[in-house]
């Protein structure tokens, strides 16, 4: 099964729910959008949002390399909340997983997240950051991929 998601370049929408301990879901949303160079490298840039709460905004900004009929790549990451983070990803038949950790971090924050394949233009997200052994918060969304 081919993946069209971090896989080819595009613009995709996500949205769904936002949870964080001891915290009622709250909706999120997003945008996505991805870039490959000729050289094999990715960019990906993602902003969340959150419409009917004040939670301020969250950036993501990827830059990695994956190179032609490999199935593991890494990336390094500037996130708005946990900083400079580095980490791996898997190409699997049915998902795409990360991996990834905040550098320098007191906290010992990371972070693990699954995108399955529903059809070649939407993947279902599921995603949590955690604090040493603890969740702190948990994102599970639809990611659609839209009209070039």
């Amino acid at each position: 099964m081919n993946h069209t998601f971090l896989m080819e370049s595009g613009r995709w929408t996500l949205q769904g729910n936002w949870l964080e301990r001891d915290g009622t879901p709250i909706l999120v949303k997003g945008k996505i959008l991805i870039a490959w160079s000729r050289d094999d490298w990715f960019t990906m840039v993602t902003k969340l949002t959150f419409p009917a709460d004040e939670h301020e905004e969250i950036s993501f900004q990827y830059r990695g390399r994956l190179d032609a009929g490999d199935r593991r790549y890494t990336f390094v990451l500037q996130h708005s909340l946990l900083g400079r983070v580095e980490g791996e990803g898997w190409i699997a038949p049915e998902s795409i997983v990360q991996r990834y950790w905040a550098l320098g971090d007191r906290q010992r924050r990371s972070g693990f997240e699954t995108l399955y394949r529903l059809n070649e233009k939407k993947y279902y997200l599921s995603s949590s950051v955690l604090s040493g052994h603890y969740l702190t918060n948990t994102v599970e969304a639809t990611l659609e991929r839209q009209p070039a």
